[in-house]
């Protein structure tokens, strides 16, 4: 039975956004990185990239995969995994320059 419920939350995502205030994401594999202007999550339907004003991390539920972002939310875009690794590339070339 664990195994089913297991297998069922590795497909599970949905994104809740109340007010434009408050977004609450399940099916969340990892926080890659974060500031007050963005956040670049890898969920189980890819990468997702939230972006706004004042972004907050208020809850991480690893277990249940469940993350809860407070502020003013301006948008959510999915990116593609070569998109997110070429942009990290750029990023890291600009640092060791």
């Amino acid at each position: 039975m664990d195994k089913e419920n297991t297998s069922f939350n590795q497909y599970n995502h949905s994104i809740n956004l109340l007010e434009r205030k408050t977004l609450v994401i399940t099916g969340v594999k990892k926080i890659e990185n974060f500031d007050s202007n963005h956040f670049l999550l890898e969920t189980t339907m890819g990468f997702l990239v939230v972006k706004g004003e004042g972004l907050e991390l208020i809850k991480l539920d690893t277990l249940a995969t469940h993350v809860t972002i407070k502020g003013t939310i301006h948008s959510m875009d999915y990116v593609l995994e070569s998109h997110k690794k070429n942009k990290e590339e750029s990023i890291l070339h600009r640092l060791f320059k």
